[in-house]
């Protein structure tokens, strides 16, 4: 179990990386703006704001991995951080989209299952 635990754990960092890309470096390109729906317009004008995002869900990763790179004693890491996902998961499909339940908050909060299950094994 724990090593199931560590894989979903291990994705939803991994996930993390890859919106950090998108929102920092792949905003106004193609790829960003089919990703958020965006017009190369809207775009432009929320660049700065994105990139900012970006850092904070690469704070995220980064947390989930160093809880990962502590093995057993990254528990507590682990929840926490996956806590902050699924947190910014349940707000983001409250006030942006819907979708964002299912892409961020629901791997979170799998994990945070899996991580505990693995625990108490």
């Amino acid at each position: 179990m724990s090593l199931i635990a560590n894989i979903v754990v291990a994705l939803v960092a991994l996930l993390h990386l890859y919106f950090l890309v998108l929102e920092m470096f792949l905003w106004d390109k193609p790829a960003g703006l089919r990703a958020f729906g965006q017009t190369p317009a809207s775009a432009a004008a929320t660049k700065v704001l994105a990139a900012n995002q970006g850092l904070y869900n690469g704070f995220l990763a980064a947390g989930l991995l160093w809880g990962l790179w502590l093995g057993p004693e990254g528990f507590g890491v682990k929840v926490f951080f996956l806590l902050c996902v699924l947190v910014a998961g349940l707000y983001g499909a409250a006030t942006a989209s819907r979708k964002i339940l299912f892409v961020q908050a629901l791997p979170a909060a799998v994990g945070l299952v899996l991580v505990y299950l693995s625990r108490a094994a």
